[in-house]
């Protein structure tokens, strides 16, 4: 039981953040508009939604490690995900190029990648 609550409470913290991201940030919705911002260097984070096709997904992840940019994979699907980020439509994946007042990047594992290179 205690896992699942673990899992709950970083998911609220997620959508919190995201939330500040939305209000104080830049950032890119949807698939095409990600891989834009990734070949231009521009993505710091990319947060994809557990339904993304594999094919997808896969291909997302290959153009973040070509960029040095972190990659989260959200545990909700991409309706949870729209939701998340005040939008009234599914959201399949989004790249955050400015965080704002948020410390969404310095908080999630894995997206430190811009320390060593």
């Amino acid at each position: 039981m205690a896992p699942k609550k673990a899992q709950k409470k970083s998911n609220e913290s997620i959508n919190a953040r995201l939330a500040l991201v939305m209000k104080s940030g830049k950032y890119s919705l949807g698939y095409k508009q990600t891989l834009r911002t990734l070949r231009n260097g521009k993505s710091k984070l990319v947060i994809i939604a557990s339904n993304t096709p594999p094919l997808r997904k896969s291909e997302i992840e290959y153009y973040a490690m070509l960029a040095k940019t972190g990659v989260h994979h959200y545990t909700g699907d991409n309706n949870e995900l729209g939701t998340a980020c005040g939008k009234y439509f599914r959201v399949c994946t989004l790249s955050i190029t400015d965080p704002g007042d948020s410390d969404i990047i310095r908080s999630m594992p894995g997206a430190g990648g811009q320390q060593e290179g």
